[in-house]
């Protein structure tokens, strides 16, 4: 098996190398966002939005040093640990962001600390025409904090073991009002009378940086985009459905339950994203 490295606070080591203690605030209390995000053709797709999220969570954590988090240093790091692991093509990037120092619920410190992962995309599967059902044995709760990609993600292992056992390519997650609210690792969208709904992010759903992406193309596409409280039942009456994350893009869902999906508006979505350029010039200082 092929070795490979992680970037911990700014050190290249090996994976398997211990490098947190019990300690660790992001181990002992989720205490910590993340980042999933592609690395494609030499730069991190839509590094723009990701690291508007990014900034925007560790404000909302009180974290310090979002400004360290630049445009820069993410494609620096990025590129260092791609070229390391002697990837060649698309690769999975996922920066965790934990704070550092002790203290128990309370932190001592609010400093930020990082470590980067990546790995190869090339041999994995792109799958389309998902088969998906309700995840109804947990509620995802609504605050300010739901839209946050947290460290803390005890729902979607739940939601990903009921996946595994009734043998499903995803599960739908609903609010604790009992609406729509995502996938266990996508963002979720529903054609329905030529309108395209989305749950809103007020409904508790992580603002998915691909979920912002889709919006955008639909919406330059002339399709109209409602971000709504969602009734469950729509997905039985909907024409289309599909789900949205970083890596995969647009994944269409071919079945739910009884009822099966057409596929028109996601693939022409999927069109359009394909031909979204790559690589972003946006100043630095927009980031500021």
């Amino acid at each position: 098996m092929a070795i490979t490295y992680i970037n911990i606070n700014g050190e290249i080591v090996v994976d398997s190398k211990p490098v947190l203690t019990t300690g660790n605030r992001g181990f002992r209390y989720g205490d910590g966002i993340f980042e999933t995000m592609r690395w494609a053709d030499e730069d991190i797709r839509f590094l723009d939005y990701h690291l508007e999220r990014l900034r925007e969570s560790m404000h909302m954590l009180h974290l310090e040093g979002s400004h360290l988090y630049s445009v820069d240093f993410l494609r620096e790091k990025a590129a260092e640990l791609v070229q390391k692991n002697n990837f060649k093509a698309d690769v999975r990037l996922r920066l965790g962001i934990y704070r550092g120092g002790g203290g128990l619920y309370s932190p001592e410190i609010n400093k930020a600390a990082y470590v980067m992962e990546a790995s190869d995309l090339s041999a994995t599967e792109h799958k389309s025409g998902l088969i998906v059902d309700i995840y109804a044995e947990y509620r995802k709760p609504v605050s300010s904090l739901s839209k946050l990609k947290s460290a803390n993600s005890l729902l979607y292992v739940m939601a990903g073991l009921y996946r595994k056992q009734k043998g499903l390519d995803e599960v739908i997650i609903l609010n604790q009002n009992g609406f729509l609210c995502e996938s266990g690792s996508s963002n979720l969208f529903v054609w329905y009378e030529n309108k395209l709904y989305t749950p809103a992010v007020s409904e508790g759903c992580i603002a998915g940086v691909m979920r912002r992406v889709v919006i955008e193309l639909a919406l330059g596409n002339d399709i109209q985009v409602i971000e709504a409280q969602i009734n469950p039942d729509i997905l039985q009456l909907a024409d289309e459905l599909f789900l949205t994350n970083a890596i995969h893009g647009i994944q269409w869902v071919m079945g739910y339950k009884k009822k099966r999906y057409f596929n028109r508006i996601s693939k022409l979505l999927q069109e359009k994203l394909n031909n979204w350029p790559v690589k972003t010039d946006t100043p630095e200082e927009t980031h500021q």
